[in-house]
């Protein structure tokens, strides 16, 4: 009897000591050389002073960053949220959710009018499709279906921006300040990617998220920067779609192909030329 009560205690101890190593730890170990939370402590940096009188040029300028070329990579990734790393549509996300910031709906001229909630930015991207399908064994008999479709994160894959160029006179200087941002998703049809903008957000309000936000720097991991300083350095590769004119059209609507590239380049150097032609050597 006593050998029987032995065995038991014995197992009751065993077992308490494996349901005790299973649990998780209230403390997490240090995992690299010191405490990373993935957050900035920093403020944005202040816009310089600017009079209205002081902009004597003015051009608003819509551009796309594209997250698939090699430069702008660090705003994709990573697919799955870190503790001290996310990618830029994750931060949006997150931000929106919490109400730090404001989302607001598409619309045609671009403006911020209406917002939108969080759970409105996802229910618009989820979708149910009826579709009649085939069995693919004998009788063949056909049947109804639905398929439901989920908003993915990863399908972001560009972002626009929408920003004014302007000549401010007292420093005698060309300057610009980004607007507006508007993630776009990419999405398969019959073949082609078609781009599909999800919402806008007003840059400057989303600043102090962004200044917090930490991203991947490739060429040294003890640097960190935020989404913020890569705005403010314009450290990104980026095209121009469209420019302000009394049609209120995109370059793709009077040029394709190749040549949208070139009237993109056009417009670039355009505004370059401009700033030159002010001074006289």
């Amino acid at each position: 009897m006593r050998k029987i009560l032995v065995v038991i205690v014995l197992g009751m101890l065993i077992g308490s000591a494996f349901q005790t190593n299973a649990q998780v730890i209230n403390e997490s170990p240090l995992d690299g050389l010191y405490e990373n939370m993935g957050v900035i402590d920093k403020k944005p940096a202040p816009y310089p002073p600017l009079r209205r009188a002081d902009v004597m040029w003015q051009k608003r300028i819509w551009r796309t960053i594209d997250f698939r070329e090699k430069m702008n990579q660090s705003f994709y990734y990573p697919i799955e949220p870190q503790k001290t790393w996310r990618s830029f549509i994750q931060i949006l996300l997150d931000a929106v959710k919490d109400g730090s910031i404001t989302a607001y709906d598409i619309s045609a001229t671009d403006e911020f009018l209406a917002p939108l909630t969080y759970y409105e930015v996802i229910k618009r991207q989820s979708d149910s499709i009826h579709r009649i399908l085939q069995r693919s064994t004998p009788p063949y008999d056909e049947y109804d279906t639905v398929i439901y479709t989920r908003f993915d994160p990863t399908r972001v894959m560009q972002l626009r921006l929408k920003e004014d160029w302007y000549f401010d006179k007292h420093r005698s200087q060309m300057m610009v300040r980004i607007i507006g941002l508007c993630p776009v998703m990419i999405k398969e049809r019959d073949g082609e990617d078609i781009p599909e903008p999800l919402f806008w957000v007003y840059f400057p309000e989303a600043r102090p998220v962004l200044a917090k936000a930490q991203m991947f720097n490739r060429f040294n991991d003890a640097e960190r920067k935020s989404y913020d300083d890569v705005f403010w350095k314009r450290m990104f590769s980026s095209y121009i779609y469209k420019e302000s004119n009394v049609y209120d059209r995109r370059v793709s609507e009077y040029v394709t192909g190749i040549d949208a590239l070139f009237e993109a380049d056009r417009i670039k150097n355009e505004m370059f030329n401009f700033e030159q032609s002010l001074w006289e050597y």
